[in-house]
């Protein structure tokens, strides 16, 4: 306990709670005017994102007359969570912060940022990639008496499961050096057994996208990547440790 911040008063159960409860507040105050100031670039921002339905299938169709409004609704609510995150993010490390220790404090910053980052990587390579082509192959099945037809609204929730498995997947080196370096999942575990990793991430892969082999692939060449990256930074750690345990002085 003796590295925790001296400035920093103990606080009681309530005080926690209220202060969780500000945290909390002032994240929904932040998200709810982030989407209202996104509804102003609402209409631009639906054109952008129906870009890659628009070049397979053409201009896209809604089939109720609250379609649209609900179309820029969601995507204002979208671009309002998008951009309202990092300030999200660091209010709930200004919230867990005065609990850690001075170790865990240098620790958890980097691990916010680099999980921002992977998530925004992986949307924007769902968004640039593997939407056009999985739309391209798909559409691809129909025939001249088969023509698409698909309506905005089941793009949106087609391009919103592939968008979000691509943000979680690209979390996959953090989460597994995080707990390799807790010491929760041993240093050598990934290299013991990466060819059922590699079975996993193709199992993985056809799970989280669109049935068709494209897709699937295409999740699964960057999924690999990322897990033969986890594996080094895994063995960096363990032969950090080894180091340390070597030589304790110099870990001093």
């Amino acid at each position: 306990m003796k590295d925790r911040p001296s400035e920093l008063p103990e606080m009681g159960l309530f005080e926690h709670l209220a202060e969780l409860r500000a945290v909390l507040l002032q994240s929904l105050v932040a998200a709810i005017l982030a989407s209202a100031a996104a509804w102003f670039v609402s209409e631009r921002a639906v054109d952008v994102l129906i870009r890659p339905a628009a070049a397979a299938v053409g201009d896209l169709k809604f089939i109720s007359p609250t379609g649209a409004f609900l179309l820029r609704f969601k995507t204002s609510v979208g671009l309002g969570l998008f951009a309202a995150a990092p300030f999200i993010m660091w209010r709930l490390w200004s919230f867990v912060v005065p609990g850690l220790l001075r170790q865990e404090r240098k620790v958890l910053l980097p691990v916010i940022f680099v999980s921002i980052v992977l998530f925004y990587g992986g949307s924007a390579f769902s968004y640039l990639v593997i939407l056009p082509v999985s739309l391209q192959f798909l559409v691809g099945f129909g025939t001249d008496l088969l023509q698409p037809m698909i309506t905005a609204e089941h793009y949106f929730d087609f391009a919103l499961r592939i968008t979000l498995a691509f943000g979680i997947v690209f979390q996959f080196p953090l989460i597994s050096t995080l707990l390799t370096y807790w010491g929760i999942l041993p240093p050598d575990f990934l290299k013991r057994y990466w060819r059922y990793g590699v079975v996993l991430v193709f199992v993985l892969s056809a799970i989280l996208t669109p049935p068709d082999l494209a897709s699937q692939l295409l999740m699964a060449g960057p999924v690999l990547a990322l897990y033969f990256v986890s594996l080094g930074l895994a063995q960096l750690i363990g032969r950090t440790r080894r180091k340390k345990k070597e030589d304790p002085e110099s870990a001093e």
